[in-house]
Formats: C-alpha cells, structure tokens, sequence
C-alpha cells in the first residue's frame, strides 16, 4: 500500500487551511468530534488556536500530510486557487478538499479541476451564518460538487451542521452564497433609507421594525410574490404595476421633500417604470419578473398552479 492510499484509509483527520476569524471557528467546532490539524501563513493566528486544541504547522505541507479531509477558508478566490494547486503539488494529498471561502462559482469549477487531475475529491461548501454560529458547529452548508464528492463530504460536515442544502452542480453552493448576501447587503441599504425616512417622520424605530416583521410586511415579496406567483407565472389580479409604480413614485418624492437621499429605493424604481412601457401596467407586480426573463434568458415559472 502506498504513502496516499495508506492516509486517504485514515479515519477522517481534519486539516484547516486559513485561521482567520471563520477559519479558527470551524477549526474550533471540528475538535469536538475528531483531530483537526491547522495551518495560516499568519503565524500569530497559528497562535491564538494552539491552546483550542488544534494542532497547527508553519508550512502547509505539514497540513495536508496528516489530513483526509483540507477545509479551506480563504479570503480571496485568488488564494484559493494557489492554496489549492499547492496542495495537489504535495507527495501526499487528502482524499477530498472542501471549500468554505466565498468565492465565485467560477473558482470553485477551476479548484476542482485541479483536485480532478490528481483524484481528490472537491466540493464547495459555502457557509450561512456568522462566526458565533461556526464556532458552535451550528453551521448552515450550501454544497455543490459531484455525488461521489458529496457523499464523501457529507458525513464530514454533519458534526458541525445546522442543515445542509444540496445544491447541485459545481459551484451551485458558493453562487447561493453570493446570492444570498448580495440580498442581504442589497436589502441593508433600503432598510437604512427606510429607517432615516422614518426618523424624519417622528416615528421610532421600534414601531417600523414591528410593522415590517408582520406576515404582511418584509416576507410578503418572497412568500407570496415569488413563492406564490412567480413560481406559477400567476399575474392575474393582486396589486397591479401601475399602483405599485405609482407609490414607488410617492416614496421618492416623500423622501426628496424630507431631504432623505435614497440610492436602492430609487434605483428599484426604474424596473417599474419599463414594466408600465412594456405593456404590463395591468399585471401584479410580480411581472415584472417577465423583463429578467427577457434580458437573462430565464424562465421563473417551474409548476402549474394547483
């Protein structure tokens, strides 16, 4: 038996490359089930895990010879790509690399051609949450790769997991994962302008937060909107694109006569005004869903109504 075929029979040693804030809380949540090997080219970050039970190198060679399973978490898809091409370089490599960092679907596909060449397994593994979450391996995984793959990564991850959401492909997982906060990030911006619209009207912040958590309120695009009509390609009825159209058109002025700058509100204006040109005025707003079927070649309808 050779030196590779000895260690990928191991009984599933955790390596983590890059200790950073989410790395080192991963490395943390995986020392309650098993041995878990560290390794960041920071070597005051290989300091503040040794005392959490994680045993760390000063090479990343040192890393990848002990562990069957390298965790990557990485701050630019660039690393990524450089971390992962060292690690199919080594003499001895693990049987499955699974990438947490945030990088693009594309980053995934080009890792995991690199691990492919040389038969290690690859999936990326985007994590939802933050930091405190990992750190108690409540973690929440978006996963893409191959069935092999996964079914290796599975078992790895269910410790430390929450939920995992099979994806699919390649680079479905991390592409979520920019999806996901891009709604979130997107979504803070129109809060703020809602919040200090709010303020200039003398109400407090705990009524708006109240009032935008009723079923009625934040929830009511996606659960309904989406959920409900989108999916169905559904427009009949509810609140047409003009009424919608006309009240985006009072936000705007109400805010421009408080003096309240609006960037997201303002930008999200405009889909309804091409809407109203394009001839659907009269549909639930939720058409307006049919311009990114014409501009990013998709389909949103996936079911008959029942």
């Amino acid at each position: 038996m050779t030196d590779q075929q000895d260690k990928n029979s191991g009984a599933g040693i955790i390596g983590i490359i890059g200790l950073g804030n989410a790395g080192s809380a991963i490395a943390s949540a995986f020392t309650a089930s098993g041995e878990v090997h560290g390794y960041d080219q920071n070597a005051s970050r290989r300091d503040d895990v040794a005392d959490k039970g994680i045993v760390t190198h000063d090479h990343l060679g040192g890393v990848v010879s002990r562990a069957d399973v390298i965790i990557l978490s990485l701050p630019h898809p660039d690393i990524s790509i450089a971390v992962t091409t060292q690690i199919m370089a080594q003499p001895i490599r693990p049987k499955l690399v699974i990438e947490t960092s945030t990088v693009t679907p594309q980053t995934a596909i080009d890792c995991a051609a690199l691990a492919a060449a040389k038969n290690v397994g690859f999936v990326d593994a985007a994590i939802a949450g933050g930091v405190a979450s990992m750190a108690t391996g409540q973690m929440t995984f978006f996963m893409g790769g191959d069935d092999a793959a996964k079914a290796m990564a599975r078992p790895v991850l269910e410790p430390v997991a929450a939920g995992i959401y099979d994806l699919g492909n390649l680079g479905a997982g991390m592409g979520i994962k920019v999806v996901n906060n891009a709604v979130m990030h997107a979504l803070m911006v129109v809060l703020i302008e809602a919040f200090a619209m709010s303020k200039k009207l003398g109400v407090p912040s705990d009524t708006l937060i109240s009032i935008l958590n009723r079923e009625e309120g934040m929830l009511r695009p996606l659960v309904h909107r989406v959920q409900e009509r989108m999916k169905y390609a559904d427009f009949e009825g509810g609140m047409s694109v003009t009424n919608a159209r006309k009240d985006s058109c009072l936000a705007l002025a109400t805010a421009q006569q408080m003096g309240v700058p609006l960037f997201a509100i303002s930008a999200s204006h405009t889909p309804y005004e091409i809407a109203e040109a394009n001839g659907l005025g009269d549909a639930d707003y939720a058409a307006l869903s049919r311009l990114w079927e014409e501009w990013a070649h998709v389909i949103f309808k996936e079911a008959d109504k029942p």
